[in-house]
């Protein structure tokens, strides 16, 4: 059929081309996505110009490389020339079916989308990225067809089907010329390694091919022998052998490993002298008489980069020249530093907050127009705008605006930091709470945080009024106070407080910080268990009248999730000016975080975290001022503060000494939502006198920074138990951080 249109097409042309017909008029018909005007600019002729079947032919050609046309003709009447247009169709649906479980991933991956006009290159080139998706997931001989279904006159709906191949399982990696090293040690560099007995396990390898990885295995491999010392180590690219038949296959490397070489001298060789030598010799890794280690060398290239960074050199290069003595198995570095140019600021410019002020975000940037560039300043700025808690994320750009000169661009994702919530939560010693707060650690965007809180459960009820500016104008000086009122059902006792608090900080350095603050309380105790010696400890009120000092060391570069460096926190109370309780009590705690994802590519964060706790009794140490152990803040697998010296009839009298320490592991869950789950291990002691009473814990659990805050639920399983311990099996916390 479009054959004849064509050839009616070319009759008409030719028989106008012979009687030199005047073009009187010019119509489209069936034009949508092109304008006649913009139509009749295409066509290199108008309106009074002979017919040229030169240009006609010329004009079609322009219609159809648009891609919009499945068939153009034209046609001539006394002089009236037509174009005819059939478009091709929109695509007003694309669904994907077969894989079901990724067909959201395959939808926002192919170049088909929702709106398109429907063209066979196209739809054949999303074939195509479907099925190297799926070589790419493992899956081989699948198949791809689409299924078009007509909706109106224009537009169709586009569906692909997915037949999902067969997973090609690697049962044997082969490393043909290794002596010194196997398999065994270059697996956990590689991305493709042979199947394991119960390769389905976690934690297990399950032998999956993944074809995507395969090139870059080779490289995984060199790189492994490189870190050993093997210089001249030389790696095949992988050989396959596939076995349709069972779809298993064997994978194969040819090696020539070389000889481990040492380092014979570190030299370095700077194009000016912007710093001494020695300084650059500092804290390296690889030097004389060491194994060479590629990896050694890359940090150490880093680190002499980001010395010469920190004089003001922002685009400072540094290259390794390695020379080699082949007979003496021995090499030379020499690093050949070019500083450039001394940069300074021009300009720092801050995008992505809509609601935080930017003079709340400048303070936390180090780096100021006409500043000397610094690297330590630029990578302690991002850390300190992330330790702000004021944003998901933190990124800093530099541009190039003169030889000298860069702007700083600060783009920032804001955090939900406002919230009104309520709700209905579950502790296995609490039971049922009910929860209420109104809170915003960045107020207004101004940086101050408050909060209105009341929380209820059968054997608590709290409420607090707070708020804590870190920067009083702008300054390294934190204002901070409180309100609270409690009532709390404990096992030997019950306590009723109500007090207020005030606390006045300064920041001394980046990571050093100190506050004092002061605490006037009331406190009336009641239904003392009756096995509780009262000559030790009595029910009525007690005012508690104390200063606290404290001290705080962080070097952790999030507030949300912190994966990399410490946070120490010591504080010293003294109670007993004025009021009637009169003790000392001191709280230390440590905590680490070490992300492993530079080096295994996983996001996996191990942690450590300590706490060490003693009182002294000065005259009066209340049985509520004691230290107790047990429930999320210490060892997990008990109920919250049920873990103390008991008396003769088992009744809890509280400790004065205790340490507590915890490791935990933390793992992406759901990734889009920031959830992730965890695996930990608790040991604590407490003590009067000494450290006599031993509990631990273990277990797993899901944190979740959620649009509510960020929420902890804990399954544990108590660990050196004894008869009457009030253990728990399942905790949820709210507002935690680690």
């Amino acid at each position: 059929m479009k054959l004849f249109k064509i050839f009616l097409t070319l009759s008409a042309i030719f028989t106008i081309y012979l009687n030199a017909t005047t073009i009187k008029s010019i119509k489209f018909d069936g034009l949508i996505h092109i304008s006649n005007q913009i139509a009749k600019e295409m066509l290199g002729f108008g309106v009074g110009d002979e017919l040229d079947i030169n240009k006609i032919d010329t004009s079609i050609a322009k219609f159809y490389e648009q891609n919009y046309f499945k068939d153009i003709w034209v046609s001539e009447k006394d002089g009236v020339l037509t174009y005819h247009f059939v478009e091709k169709p929109v695509i007003a649906q694309v669904e994907i079916k077969g894989y079901e479980d990724k067909k959201d991933d395959i939808k926002n991956m192919i170049d088909v989308k929702k709106g398109d006009i429907y063209d066979e290159d196209s739809i054949n080139n999303a074939k195509n990225q479907i099925l190297s998706y799926l070589e790419s997931k493992g899956y081989y001989d699948s198949i791809v067809e689409t299924k078009t279904q007509k909706l109106n006159k224009n537009s169709l709906k586009l569906d692909f089907i997915i037949s999902r191949g067969e997973e090609i399982i690697i049962k044997k990696v082969h490393m043909y010329g290794s002596k010194n090293i196997d398999y065994s040690d270059v697996k956990s560099s590689i991305v493709n390694r042979q199947k394991q007995f119960l390769g389905w396990l976690w934690g297990r390898d399950d032998g999956k091919l993944k074809i995507d990885q395969l090139k870059y295995d080779s490289a995984r491999i060199k790189d492994y022998y490189m870190r050993k010392g093997y210089l001249d180590a030389k790696v095949s690219t992988p050989f396959l052998r596939t076995y349709f038949e069972d779809y298993k296959a064997d994978l194969s490397y040819l090696i020539n490993e070389g000889t481990v070489y040492t380092i014979k001298s570190v030299k370095f060789s700077l194009a000016e002298p912007v710093i001494k030598i020695e300084k650059l010799k500092e804290d390296l890794k690889l030097h004389s008489g060491k194994i060479f280690n590629v990896d050694k060398l890359r940090k150490d290239i880093t680190k002499i980069k980001h010395k010469i960074e920190d004089l003001g050199y922002a685009y400072a290069k540094v290259f390794p020249d390695i020379k080699q003595d082949k007979k003496k198995h021995t090499a030379t570095i020499i690093y050949k530093i070019y500083p450039g140019q001394i940069v300074y600021i021009n300009d720092v410019q801050i995008s992505g907050n809509t609601r935080t002020i930017d003079r709340v975000i400048r303070r936390s940037v180090y780096l100021a127009p006409g500043d000397r560039y610094s690297y330590t300043d630029f990578k302690d700025s991002i850390t300190e705008l992330k330790k702000t808690g004021y944003f998901k994320d933190v990124k800093i750009q530099k541009k190039k605006v003169a030889d000298n000169k860069i702007t700083l661009f600060i783009k920032v994702i804001e955090a939900q930091t406002g919230s009104i919530t309520g709700g209905i939560g579950y502790g296995s010693y609490d039971g049922f709470i009910i929860s209420a707060a109104v809170s915003d650690r960045n107020v207004f965007g101004s940086g101050i945080d408050t909060s209105v809180n009341i929380d209820y459960s059968s054997k608590s009820l709290k409420g607090s009024v707070s708020f804590y500016n870190p920067r009083v104008f702008d300054s390294h000086y934190s204002l901070g106070g409180s309100l609270y009122d409690t009532s709390n059902d404990y096992y030997s006792y019950n306590e009723d407080k109500v007090g207020a608090s005030l606390n006045v900080g300064r920041r001394f350095t980046r990571t050093i910080s100190g506050s004092v603050s002061y605490n006037i309380e009331q406190s009336n105790l009641s239904d003392l268990d009756s096995s509780i010696d009262p000559t030790l400890y009595t029910e009525g009120t007690t005012i508690k009248s104390a200063i606290t000092v404290s001290a705080k060391y962080d070097t952790t570069d999030d507030y949300f999730l912190p994966r990399h460096g410490m946070e120490v926190t010591s504080s010293i109370e003294f109670a007993g000016i004025g009021g009637d309780e009169k003790y000392i009590k001191n709280i230390d705690k440590f905590s680490y975080f070490y992300g492993l994802e530079d080096l295994i590519n996983y996001d996996l964060i191990l942690r450590y975290k300590a706490q060490f706790k003693i009182a002294f009794d000065n005259g009066n140490l209340p049985i509520n001022e004691k230290i107790y152990m047990g429930g999320l803040s210490s060892v997990r697998g008990y109920e919250s503060s049920s873990i103390s010296p008991v008396n003769s009839s088992g009744s809890l009298i509280g400790g004065k000494e205790m340490f507590a320490n915890s490791i935990e592991a933390s793992l992406p869950l759901v990734e889009s939502m920031r959830m992730r789950a965890l695996l930990f291990i608790d040991y604590g002691f407490i003590g009067e006198d000494n450290l006599d009473i031993a509990r631990g814990g273990m277990g797993m659990g899901i944190e979740w920074n959620s649009p509510l805050g960020a929420i902890q639920l804990i399954f544990a399983n108590p660990i050196n138990d004894k008869p009457g311990d009030r253990t728990s099996t399942f905790e949820f916390s709210m507002g935690r951080r680690f």
